[in-house]
């Protein structure tokens, strides 16, 4: 029988789930007081089940958008609660994130974190986030599994106008299981966490990642310009890599060649449309050698169009 036949209920399933669970724990070093929930609907839903849960009608909630994502968790959260953006970097097209010293901060706020581009792709402190959510479909598993950790003391204050499926208290009651789970993505993510685990852990994992995005990097800032990040140093991702080209009527032509190169095509790379140009996804699947080829083909194609 398949784990897509099983019954969500059966031991069988229990454990899948119950391991998935443990090497996700000993993944991120996740602290006891820490429940971990494998939920439906995606990042988006937790946009309207954070503040539902973490926050009454008339709380006051500082907000930092760093990215489209952040925009429209803030206008979500004003359906429930009474978010102000602190701070934005849309006007910059996202290319910064500021420094939380200068930052007019509301003291009493929960802090909480989206981490669907990053989640186990390198150790996080748990410890110092109330709550972090993730699709999982970047470094962790298929689409159609949100994971959610958060501290255990957070749990049980749902305002009364909650959907039961926006609960936390209900999925940590039941241990992510009130009702049919994504059984087969769950099954998927714990296949994923044994083998980040088998790697060394994330300590290892991001060894890893800081090597593909150090040769991509480099390769960018060492090509004259003809190649340009838009992104500060200083909050480059390890995992997102955005670029544009000096001849900004190249970039179709680029993503063209890419497509058609031999042995190993190279799609995807059209960027977003915030930012423009090209981006290059080097999550934890992506091997080194894939990079490699990217950096191969940037300089082919610098020196055939510089």
């Amino acid at each position: 029988m398949s784990v897509m036949e099983m019954s969500h209920r059966g031991k069988e399933f229990l454990s899948i789930i119950q391991k998935a669970e443990s090497d996700l724990k000993a993944l991120l070093d996740i602290p006891a007081e820490y429940a971990v929930l494998f939920l439906l609907g995606g990042a988006t839903s937790q946009f309207a089940a954070i503040p539902l849960n973490l926050c009454k009608r008339d709380d006051p909630v500082d907000i930092l958008v760093t990215r489209s994502w952040g925009d429209k968790a803030f206008k979500e959260a004003q359906k429930f609660c009474k978010p102000s953006v602190i701070w934005s970097g849309k006007s910059e097209k996202y290319t910064k994130i500021p420094s939380f010293d200068g930052l007019d901060q509301n003291p009493d706020a929960k802090y909480y974190s989206d981490m669907s581009s990053n989640l186990c792709s390198k150790l996080v402190d748990v410890s110092k986030f109330g709550l972090i959510y993730a699709g999982a479909q970047k470094n962790v598993g298929p689409s159609g599994v949100t994971i959610v950790i958060m501290r255990k003391d957070l749990v049980g204050n749902a305002q009364e106008i909650t959907p039961v499926m926006f609960d936390y208290k209900i999925h940590v009651d039941n241990n992510s299981l009130y009702n049919t789970p994504p059984c087969y993505g769950i099954y998927m993510c714990g296949l994923v966490f044994e083998d980040l685990l088998a790697q060394g852990g994330l300590k290892e994992v991001e060894k890893k990642n800081i090597k593909k995005a150090q040769i991509l990097y480099d390769a960018m800032d060492e090509s004259n310009g003809f190649y340009r990040c838009p992104i500060e140093k200083s909050v480059r991702s390890l995992m997102n890599v955005p670029f544009t080209l000096e001849k900004s009527d190249l970039e179709v032509e680029f993503i063209k060649e890419a497509a058609k190169e031999k042995n190993q095509k190279m799609i995807q790379l059209k960027g977003q449309r915030s930012v423009g140009g090209m981006r290059a996804s080097i999550y934890n699947a992506m091997p080194l050698a894939g990079v490699e080829k990217l950096v191969a083909f940037m300089k082919d194609f610098q020196v055939r169009h510089a």
